[in-house]
């Protein structure tokens, strides 16, 4: 057995393999090519077939009119006075007809079909080699035939003497090779306009496909379709939101994660975006309306983080991240601060109260003592009871009691205003719980600069609904932006150890909102200097009297 080729290091050489190409253009320009060749050899044949067929009739009408010329009134009566002969008037008329005509026969015959006249002096005298019953009948004939000279397209026509009598016939042949002859002569000229209209087809062809090559990147059919696979495996694996939008600003592509941020389902897929979101901060950012990096919107209850990258078609694609829970966990970072800040700064009270206590003790000064500690008690419980009392939800309550206690550190009087009184019928406490904190936190750092800071909050219940009111002794908030203060994005503040800002009372108003309310900003009145008063309308808050809370229907939830 011979050694299989070696390759330059010994290798194994790797046989050269013909067959269908691999590349998508090649593949492309082939069956391009092969579409116009097709086409090509198609349209010339088809051209070609009624040609010979257009040929043959027309040397079969030259025939016939040659004949009905021949078939004139001073033949017909040369036939009647005069005998078939090599030089009689009816053979030297023929001939002249055929020589003038190019014909190849200028037959005359009689009623017995004896030939008058021929290409051939010898066949004169003899009677025809075809059936003449047809043209001594008064029938015009047209045909292709064979006789004694050969294949050739024929024309008969009877001959009438001037009464209108048959006495006769004239048959007039038109040499089949001329015809053919004539067809071959028009094919190459055919097949030059066939070829340069092939020329044409296969540059026109190799262009697209060049076009084709530089748009799929020379990649080859299975590579498109790798591509694409693990395309599809990826937006729909990662855990972030991805929206394709096309150069008309409809969605091209949403995977899985998109549509579930979004609250879209795959119908959505070749809609405009505007129309399946609807007008709002999060349609504008997916759209380029709003520019820059790690955009803040909120969708639902969710807050999104999105980053857009415009497309060479005129379209885009945005990815979006789900920031809720870093959000949430950020604002509890915050609260926990002030809070931290608040048991600091109670610590520090808690001590310079009791060395004040051990001082008193030392002197012996007992009754001042327990006026000192009853004072100091005092202040605390009232301030829980006055809570308490009004406001009857545990986690409603103990934020009030923790807000107080940071209003307190901050030199900020947080005071529960006298129409206060909630019953303990929430639908949701949490929802609750998070708005009041938002306004209050707000509330706080707006009052803290202020000369007489202070903050007044209002819970009441009027039958079903919830009426939050938060007020404070602030600059308060101009009139131009008491609507732009709800859009998600928007602050005065510095940005805080998470980075964001802008959110709260977006997600006040998108959590009134939901539950069918309101949620707007008014001048406070003088009860608390004239600041910012925010008021929080929630319809169906509270459950029907005598339900446990937390047990609402579910036509009662929203």
């Amino acid at each position: 057995m011979s050694p299989a080729p070696t390759g330059p290091a010994g290798a194994p050489a790797r046989r050269r393999r013909f067959g269908w190409p691999r590349r998508v253009f090649a593949q492309v320009l082939l069956m391009q090519l092969a579409i116009a060749t097709g086409v090509t050899v198609l349209a010339t044949g088809l051209f070609l077939a009624p040609l010979s067929e257009q040929l043959d009739d027309q040397a079969m009408r030259r025939a016939l009119a040659i004949a009905e010329t021949t078939a004139s009134p001073r033949v017909a009566e040369d036939l009647l006075t005069s005998q078939p002969s090599v030089r009689g008037p009816v053979q030297r008329e023929a001939e002249r007809i055929r020589q003038a005509a190019g014909a190849e026969y200028v037959v005359v015959m009689d009623t017995r079909g004896v030939r008058w006249s021929h290409t051939d002096p010898g066949e004169i005298g003899r009677v025809v080699s075809t059936d003449p019953s047809q043209p001594l009948a008064g029938e015009h004939v047209m045909e292709i035939d064979s006789g004694t000279l050969g294949r050739s397209a024929r024309g008969k026509v009877p001959l009438r003497d001037d009464q209108g009598r048959i006495i006769g016939a004239v048959s007039v042949g038109i040499e089949y090779a001329s015809v053919r002859d004539r067809l071959l002569a028009a094919i190459p000229g055919l097949l030059a306009y066939a070829g340069g209209a092939l020329a044409v087809g296969a540059l026109a062809a190799y262009m697209i496909s060049r076009r084709l090559q530089r748009q799929t990147h020379d990649l080859a059919f299975s590579d498109i379709s790798a591509l694409l696979a693990e395309r599809e495996a990826m937006l729909h694996g990662i855990r972030e939101g991805v929206v394709a939008l096309d150069g008309a600003g409809r969605i091209r592509l949403m995977n899985d994660e998109a549509q579930r941020l979004l609250g879209l389902g795959p119908e959505a897929t070749g809609q405009p975006l505007d129309e399946v979101l609807g007008a709002g901060r999060t349609t504008d950012v997916l759209a380029g309306r709003v520019t820059g990096e790690d955009l803040v919107t909120v969708r639902g209850h969710r807050v999104l983080i999105a980053n857009r990258m415009p497309t060479h078609d005129g379209g885009a694609v945005a990815t979006l991240r789900d920031r809720t829970e870093l959000e949430q966990l950020g604002r509890e970072l915050d609260s926990t601060r002030g809070l931290i800040d608040a048991l600091r700064a109670q610590d520090h009270e808690h001590a310079n109260r009791m060395h004040t206590l051990l001082g008193l003790l030392e002197l012996e000064m007992h009754e001042e003592a327990v006026e000192f500690v009853t004072e100091v008690v005092g202040v605390h419980r009232a301030t829980a009871e006055q809570v308490t009392e009004k406001v009857h939800d545990p986690l409603l309550a103990s934020l009030l009691v923790g807000k107080a206690a940071v209003a307190a550190e901050r030199g900020v009087s947080l005071r529960i205003a006298p129409g206060t009184l909630l019953p303990d019928r929430l639908v949701d406490p949490r929802g609750l719980v998070t708005v009041v904190g938002n306004l209050v936190d707000n509330a706080l750092d707006a009052a803290a600069g202020s000369d007489d800071p202070r903050i007044e909050v209002e819970l009441r219940g009027e039958g079903r609904t919830v009426v939050l009111r938060v007020s404070d002794s602030g600059p308060g908030v101009p009139a131009d932006q008491r609507e732009l203060i709800f859009t998600e994005g928007w602050s005065t503040k510095e940005l805080p150890a998470h980075g964001k800002r802008g959110l709260g009372l977006a997600l006040v108003r998108r959590f009134a909102e939901r539950q069918g309310g309101s949620a707007r900003v008014t001048e406070a009145g003088a009860a608390v200097g004239g600041g910012a008063e925010f008021t929080v309308v929630l319809p169906e808050a509270l459950t029907e009297p005598g339900l446990e809370p937390g047990l609402a229907t579910v036509g009662e939830t929203r």
